[in-house]
């Protein structure tokens, strides 16, 4: 198992060390879809997986999640959070073994969620239902110092309930002078560029494991779709996500790099616990 750049306590003491006085971005990937996003003393929680819970779950089973990358840090050691999203409901998304101990932690944090999938997320947290806050798609809520806004995201498809609430969502983030895209998980579909393209987007988080019928989960971008994607959209910088955890649905990131570079798509690949920080 690799070891991830920062992690535990050298991780804890590089979140520590930005200057929270300049405008400038920082950027910590905490492996599989989690990232936290700090500007100046505001900190966003991106879909945090930091357990061995799926491991565990699949262990002697015909999918077994072997990890990859160690966890880079203790979900209780985080504070200081303004926000933590879930996108949707899968475990490496919305993971009580994780979210528990962050939102006990951060006792006024703000979990932002797809609204569709209010209930599920209350019986699996066995938190009070009106906790949450509650997306859909063309939705704007403010939390943390940072307007959200909901974007749909389709892990294979544009799911929906009975009254067309999307299950799995994307937020685009405006954070001081920055504007940030998450993706969730998601595979291209018809209008999504054009979408993304209303915003002027300086850092995107994209999946690159892509699909596989054979890995019996749903699909997401590849390292081409998400490098085409981020080029026709005028994002800034892309961040691949969605690799290096799980041994049966990771990619290699070269092939995204190389993608990037041929596409000159500014791009950085990023270790477990490693920072990036952008600047004005």
């Amino acid at each position: 198992m690799k070891a991830p750049h920062l992690q535990d306590e050298a991780f804890l003491a590089d979140l520590a060390s930005v200057d929270t006085s300049s405008d400038s971005l920082h950027t910590w990937w905490l492996g599989q879809s989690g990232f936290l996003v700090q500007w100046r003393e505001h900190r966003i929680l991106f879909d945090p997986y930091l357990s061995d819970s799926l491991t565990r779950k699949y262990d002697a089973t015909d999918k077994p999640h072997m990890r990859l990358t160690g966890r880079v840090v203790d979900p209780a050691l985080l504070t200081g959070l303004d926000v933590v999203t879930s996108s949707h409901n899968h475990t490496d998304h919305l993971d009580r073994e994780t979210l528990l101990p962050i939102l006990a932690a951060n006792p006024d944090i703000a979990l932002v969620i797809p609204e569709a999938n209010r209930a599920f997320v209350a019986e699996r947290l066995q938190c009070d239902p009106a906790l949450p806050r509650g997306m859909n798609d063309g939705d704007t809520l403010e939390a943390g110092g940072a307007s959200f806004h909901g974007l749909a995201s389709a892990h294979d498809d544009l799911k929906t309930d009975e009254q067309g609430r999307h299950h799995f969502m994307g937020f685009v983030i405006e954070l001081g002078p920055w504007t940030v895209y998450h993706s969730g998980d998601t595979r291209l579909y018809d209008g999504l560029a054009d979408r993304l393209g209303r915003f002027t987007i300086d850092l995107a988080f994209l999946p690159i494991n892509g699909w596989a019928p054979e890995r019996r989960v749903a699909g997401n971008l590849n390292a081409v779709e998400a490098v085409d994607l981020a080029k026709r959209t005028g994002i800034r910088m892309v961040v691949p996500h969605h690799f290096d955890m799980f041994a049966f649905n990771t990619a290699d990131p070269a092939g995204f790099a190389a993608e990037a570079a041929r596409r000159d798509q500014p791009a950085t690949v990023l270790r477990n616990g490693e920072r990036l920080t952008l600047e004005r």
